[in-house]
């Protein structure tokens, strides 16, 4: 098994001991991405901006692997309300090709830096 980092300035640096994804196998397994704006490091303002941002962090990531969004086969959504589930996956409806992606939402007590949301991916590269 090899592992390969992925890392990328178009997307905010890891802030932990962490790679802002992984390659193995021809699987990319991306961590988390909140709505941080890349060049600052800050949150963006409400649930709507950082559910954007993060998606495009999350695509930059991608690409920085030579993948898309259309290569992803599962992701994770962490909202810290359930109420802003409708906002949420309208925006990351966007984002996804079809078909969509397997994908899993749950709320949490709380993300890092009071984040609303955090999505995480896993793709694999087409042969």
């Amino acid at each position: 098994m090899t592992r390969k980092a992925i890392s990328t300035a178009a997307a905010p640096a890891a802030i932990g001991p962490y790679n802002q994804a992984i390659e193995v196998d021809g699987f990319l397994f991306c961590s988390g991405q909140l709505g941080l704006d890349p060049v600052t490091g800050q949150l963006l303002e409400g649930v709507e901006a950082q559910a954007e941002r993060a998606l495009l962090n999350l695509e930059a990531v991608l690409a920085a692997a030579g993948m898309t969004t259309a290569d992803i086969v599962k992701t994770n959504m962490y909202l810290v309300d359930l109420d802003h589930f409708a906002t949420v996956n309208s925006i990351y409806a966007r984002h996804m090709a079809s078909p969509t992606p397997a994908r899993s939402t749950v709320e949490v007590a709380a993300l890092p830096r009071n984040a609303l949301v955090e999505i995480e991916a896993i793709a694999r590269r087409s042969s």
